[in-house]
């Protein structure tokens, strides 16, 4: 926490936190005072419109980069930065500043953040020389984004949240965050996750034990639970996840938050540390559908990669498309929703009744606005059947090997490969995970039950197909999980449903839905999540209709510890965070499996 300390005051949308300074001067370059006039009196949309042409050019005068009127970033969005940012509110450097104070003052708390960018504010000193040359281009401008920490990103180690990975270091971007980077995103810093993404806990031997936000006694979900404390408690725009199981859902589901797991194919998974070739995708987490719609975008653009050949499946008519514009038009009336009751526990309990309350009262909201729901009652949609089908167990040893193995991967001492890693007692296996570590260490993709295991993935997507055929459905819809998001030092992320997706590799979008009743460790309750789950390539309409959800039934809120205001801070340099290690539950022992 700085030593400056913070002013604190109840989150208010739309208002621009106290000056600190006398205004400064501003300063235009060739389009001249008389589009300053203009710009003043135009719209938002043309003022987006300016944007794009480079019409606004100033920067601060100060040497100190000192905060003036500054922005206030609490439940900010691509828009609002973009508006305050080109109106002359604010500069790029100023907001960045401001996430990194919020990560400063309240990262000590969730332990969501494993370290930031070191050339962060570089990065927006350069953007705002940009605006003041009038070169202004890329839907992330000075957007704010923290990246989990298994994502290849130069200028930063990437770890998987592992002890002997901590001086792993990219010597290329991964394709994704190329791609981040060209929108003119600044990549904040790398989060925490569960070690090396392999469980929903976000518990790691190098980041420690990450809290949620919500209520401090129970885990944020994961794996990309470090993304989703971040993202929920206003460190950053969005953030980046990946996804084998449940991972960039089940963050969502306990930060009120919204997420994608794409079709698989869709996005480039290359220069990201793997955990399975058939279930791994990437995607991110964000506060609001359009912000979601943006990331998907130009994470999409990468198009096809031949370092991940699954992206040669996305049809020609895919590519390159806008996903900001699926989330106009239409309306929920006449939509068809298949209900998946097997994905709930009927069993009452303290645990399991606010979720079902949840779902039950989300389902009468969707048909009280035309929807139609089905009751999907099928024997195959049974999250403890699915599992046995999860083929990591045979992937995770070769994939990661191959990883570790590339030549554009430096840094030392680090392991070169998954026996060494694991030899090394420089990891965190929670004991739940040390039967598949020790299988993973003997199974390859030559077993036959491996391949048994993939028929039957087959199987299992033909027979989802025709569901979604019998039923004549838009998508299916379930709780992310059948109970709260699990406390710390729980043995497992237990009841998450995420299973159908990850093995079909179907696209999800996922929404909040409410909340759990409040509590004395929860003052607004726990947050509980839905899914949304389409047909192959269907991201556009999933947006859609979870942009027509978060409109006529708005459920995100801000955790209370961290709404509100932090004193503005004038930084010469990027802070160190040092993440806590001291809070790992006992039960976590490091180094064993």
């Amino acid at each position: 926490m700085s030593d400056s300390g913070s002013l604190r005051g109840a989150y208010t949308p739309g208002r621009t936190a106290t000056a600190y300074r006398k205004p400064k001067k501003q300063h235009f370059g060739r389009a001249g005072s008389a589009i300053k006039m203009a710009a003043c009196s135009i719209s938002r949309v043309m003022n987006h419109l300016l944007i794009q042409l480079g019409a606004f050019a100033w920067l601060s005068e100060s040497p100190a980069w000192a905060l003036s009127n500054a922005f206030d970033v609490r439940e900010a969005s691509i828009d609002s930065v973009h508006n305050a940012l080109f109106a002359q509110i604010t500069t790029c450097r100023e907001i960045v500043s401001a996430f990194i104070a919020r990560v400063e003052e309240f990262n000590p708390t969730v332990n969501a953040i494993i370290s930031l960018n070191p050339e962060a504010l570089s990065i927006a000193n350069k953007l705002d020389e940009r605006i003041a040359a009038g070169n202004v281009t890329g839907s992330l401008f000075c957007i704010p984004v923290v990246l989990k920490d298994n994502y290849d990103a130069v200028g930063t180690n990437t770890t998987g949240a592992c002890l002997d990975l901590a001086n792993s270091k990219p010597l290329e971007d991964a394709p994704t965050v190329t791609a981040l980077r060209n929108a003119g995103a600044v990549i904040l810093g790398k989060a925490n996750l569960h070690e090396m993404a392999l469980e929903g806990l976000t518990v790691s031997s190098l980041g420690g034990q990450t809290v949620n936000p919500y209520d401090k006694t129970r885990t944020p979900g994961g794996s990309s639970g470090g993304t989703g404390a971040a993202v929920a408690s206003n460190f950053a725009i969005f953030g980046t996840g990946t996804d084998t199981v449940n991972s960039l859902r089940s963050p969502a589901n306990a930060g009120s938050l919204f997420s994608f797991r794409p079709t698989r194919g869709l996005i480039s998974r290359a220069g990201v540390i793997p955990v399975s070739f058939t279930q791994d995708t990437v995607g991110a987490i964000a506060r609001n559908p359009k912000d979601l719609a943006v990331a998907l975008t130009v994470m999409a653009s990468v198009g096809f990669d031949p370092n991940d050949n699954v992206t040669a499946l996305v049809p020609p008519e895919v590519r390159g498309r806008d996903y900001s514009a699926s989330l106009y038009g239409g309306s929920l009336t006449g939509r068809r929703f298949g209900f998946l009751d097997g994905f709930l526990n009927h069993t009452a309990s303290a645990e399991t009744t606010p979720v079902n309350d949840v779902m039950a009262d989300m389902v009468e909201k969707l048909k009280g606005a035309g929807a139609t729901v089905v009751n999907i009652t099928e024997s195959i949609y049974n999250t403890v059947t699915l599992a046995a089908l999860d083929v990591q167990i045979y992937e995770f040893r070769e994939v990661l090997d191959a990883y570790l193995a590339r030549p554009r991967l430096g840094g030392s001492p680090r392991p070169d490969s998954f026996a060494e890693l694991y030899n090394s007692g420089r990891f965190l296996v929670i004991p739940g995970q040390s039967g598949m570590i020790r299988s993973s260490l003997v199974s390859s993709t030559a077993n036959t039950a491996y391949l048994d295991s993939l028929r039957k993935i087959q199987d299992l997507t033909q027979a989802l197909d025709a569901t979604f055929v019998r039923n004549n459905l838009d998508a299916l819809i379930y709780p992310q999980q059948k109970n709260l998001v699990v406390k710390t030092g729980s043995p497992s992320q237990s009841g998450r449903n995420g299973i159908l997706a990850a093995l079909t590799g179907r696209p999800v979008v996922h929404v909040p839905a409410g909340f759990s009743p409040p509590s004395e460790d929860a003052p607004i309750g726990v947050p509980i999540g839905m899914e949304i789950l389409g047909r192959p390539f269907a991201e556009g309409l999933l947006l859609n209709i979870a942009n027509h959800i978060a409109e006529k039934f708005p459920m995100r809120r801000m955790p209370p510890f961290a709404n509100g205001t932090v004193e503005a801070r004038a930084y010469e340099s990027v802070p160190v965070i040092r993440p806590d290690t001291g809070n790992i539950p006992g039960v976590y022992p490091i180094g064993v499996f």
